[in-house]
C-alpha cells in the first residue's frame, strides 16, 4: 500500500493530485484543516492536509514506484471501489480547474516536525518538502490559539467529510436481476423522510386545531364527541364545517345555528351509512359473527319483527355445533315462535336444509360463533354461505368489543362483499365512538342495533336520527 501527504488549497486540488499520483482506486485515510504562516498564530493562510493511501499497483501511473507496506494500519477505510466516482462528483461540483502551485509544500506553522512525520510516514513515502526558513518558535499562548482554531476548523470540515464517506460508503447499486430493490436506497430514505415530514405536518396542523378559540356551544360538542371516543379525525371534521361557518359570518353566528351545523355534519357522513334492513325479497339472511355477540338472540329478535311486522314465514338453520347450548337456545326460541329449525355440519347439510324450508318466506341461518380474528375461520364459515341471488350477510358485532378487534375482524369479512353490520350491547356501554370510526374506515351500513335482551323488543331499526341522538343527543330507552 502506498501513502501519501497532501497540503493544498482545495479538495479538487487533492483529488487531482491523487488521481495522477495514486491512481483512480485512492482511498481517502484523513483530512485536516491547517493554517499557514502569519503572526502569532494569526492571518495565516488555510490550507488542508489530506492524507490518501492506494491498494496494490495496478491503477499506479508506470513513473511510480512501488511502496512498501505502512508500518501502522490506515484509520477508517472506506469501500475502495466507491472512491472513484466520488471523486468525479466533488470534482464535477466544485471546480476541478483550480490548481495550486503550493500543493507539495507544507508551510512552517502547520508541518509536523521531520522526526515526527518521518515516525508516521513509511519508508519510500515522499515528505513535505522543509520551509526555506525556519519559522519562529510561538509562545505557548499562541499555540493554544492556534491549535483551538485548527480543531475548530477541522471539526466542521470532518463533519462534511463524514458526509462524503457516508455517501461514498452507500453508492448507488444497480438493481439485481430479480427486479427486486436495495432494502437500504436512497430513494426508500427519501420516502421515509417525507413520511416523517407529513406526520410532523399533522402533528402541528392538530396542534393548531387544538390551540385555536372555539365558540360556544362548539368546546362543549367537541367534548362530548370525545367521550364517546369518535376518532380525533372525525370529530375535526365535523367542528370545522361549524367553525367555518363562524368565521364566514364574521364570527357572529348564534350558538344554536353552529350546533345545527355539527348535526348536519354528522348526518352527511351518516348518509350512505344506514342500511335498509331486510329487503322484502330476500330469500335467506346468514348471520355471521365472533363468540359472544349475541347472534342467537339477535336472530331471534329478527324472526319476531318478521313473523309479527312482516307476517312472513319464517324457518331456522343453525350450524353452531361448537355450543350444545347455542342449539338448545335456538331451539328454545323456534318452539316459542312456532318456526322449524334445521341443524347443519357441512355445505351438503346447508342444501339439504334449505330445500326442506323452501315452503318458507325467509330462512334465517345462524353461523358458528368462532375466533374471527383469524381469517382461516372466516374461510371456512364463507364455504357454507350458499351463494344465492335473494341473499343478505349480516355481520354482528358487540360495541363492548375493542375497536382494533372490530377492525380486523371486519376487514376478514369485507373480503368477501359483506357490507351490512348489525351492533347489539348498546345497553352495556356508555360509549359508541368506535361504531362510527369503523364506519369510517369500513364500506358498511348499519342496519339493526340491539339493546337489550328481550325478545322482540329490544331490536331497534337503524335510521340517521338514531344514530346522531346516540353521539349528540338523547339515547333511547
Amino acid at each position: 500500500m502506498r501513502v501519501k501527504r497532501y497540503i493544498v488549497d482545495t479538495m479538487p486540488d487533492a483529488m487531482a493530485k491523487i488521481r495522477t499520483e495514486l491512481g483512480a482506486n485512492a482511498v481517502i485515510l484523513s483530512t485536516k484543516d491547517l493554517k499557514v504562516g502569519g503572526f502569532l498564530g494569526m492571518f495565516g493562510k488555510k490550507k488542508i492536509e489530506v492524507i490518501a493511501a492506494s491498494e496494490g499497483e495496478e491503477d499506479v501511473p508506470a513513473t511510480a514506484k512501488p511502496q512498501p507496506r505502512p508500518t501502522r494500519p490506515p484509520a477508517a477505510p472506506v469501500a475502495r471501489q466507491a472512491v472513484p466516482e466520488a471523486y468525479r462528483k466533488s470534482s464535477q461540483a466544485l471546480n476541478s480547474a483550480a490548481a495550486s502551485s503550493t500543493d507539495e509544500t507544507a508551510p512552517p506553522a502547520a508541518a509536523p516536525p521531520r522526526r515526527e512525520a518521518a515516525e508516521r510516514q513509511p519508508a519510500g513515502a515522499p515528505l513535505a518538502e522543509p520551509p526555506s526558513s525556519p519559522p519562529p518558535n510561538p509562545s505557548p499562548l499562541s499555540a493554544d490559539i492556534r491549535e483551538a482554531e485548527e480543531q475548530t476548523a477541522a471539526s466542521r470540515w470532518d463533519e462534511a467529510i463524514r458526509q462524503a464517506r457516508r455517501e461514498i460508503a452507500d453508492p448507488p447499486s444497480s438493481p439485481p436481476l430479480t427486479g427486486a430493490q436495495p432494502m437500504h436506497s436512497k430513494e426508500e430514505r427519501l420516502l421515509e423522510e417525507l413520511r416523517e415530514m407529513k406526520s410532523w405536518i399533522g402533528q402541528l396542523a392538530r396542534q393548531q386545531h387544538e390551540n385555536r378559540e372555539l365558540p360556544e356551544p362548539l368546546p362543549e360538542l367537541k367534548q362530548k364527541l370525545a367521550d364517546q371516543e369518535i376518532s380525533p379525525e372525525l370529530i375535526d371534521k365535523w367542528i370545522d364545517a361549524a367553525y367555518q361557518e363562524w368565521i364566514d359570518s364574521g364570527k357572529t353566528a348564534a350558538p344554536d345555528s353552529l350546533a345545527l351545523k355539527v348535526r348536519e355534519a354528522a348526518a352527511d357522513f351518516l348518509a350512505d351509512r344506514v342500511g335498509e334492513g331486510i329487503r322484502d325479497e330476500t330469500k335467506i339472511v346468514y348471520i355471521a359473527g365472533p363468540t359472544g355477540v349475541g347472534k342467537t338472540t339477535t336472530i331471534a329478535k329478527l324472526a319476531a319483527d318478521q313473523i309479527f311486522r312482516a307476517q312472513k314465514k319464517v324457518g331456522f338453520i343453525t350450524a353452531d355445533t361448537y355450543r350444545i347450548s347455542a342449539i338448545e337456545q335456538l331451539r328454545t326460541y323456534s318452539s316459542i315462535l312456532n318456526v322449524p329449525l334445521e341443524v347443519v355440519q357441512s355445505p351438503g347439510d346447508v342444501q339439504r336444509a334449505m330445500q326442506r324450508l323452501s315452503y318458507c318466506d325467509l330462512i334465517l341461518m345462524d353461523t358458528a360463533g368462532r375466533n374471527y380474528l383469524n381469517e382461516i375461520h372466516v374461510a371456512e364459515l364463507h364455504s357454507l354461505l350458499s351463494p344465492h341471488e335473494k341473499s343478505e350477510t349480516y355481520l354482528v358485532l358487540s360495541l363492548t368489543s375493542k375497536t382494533q378487534d372490530m377492525k380486523k375482524i371486519t376487514e376478514h369479512f369485507s373480503r368477501y362483499g359483506l357490507d351490512k353490520v348489525i351492533f347489539t350491547k348498546l345497553d352495556e356501554t356508555e360509549s359508541v365512538g368506535p361504531m362510527y370510526n369503523l364506519l369510517e374506515e369500513y364500506p358498511l351500513r348499519v342496519s339493526y342495533i340491539a339493546n337489550g335482551q328481550n325478545v322482540p323488543d329490544d331490536l331497534l331499526s337503524a335510521n340517521q336520527d338514531l344514530l346522531l341522538n346516540l353521539i349528540l343527543g338523547d339515547r333511547p330507552s
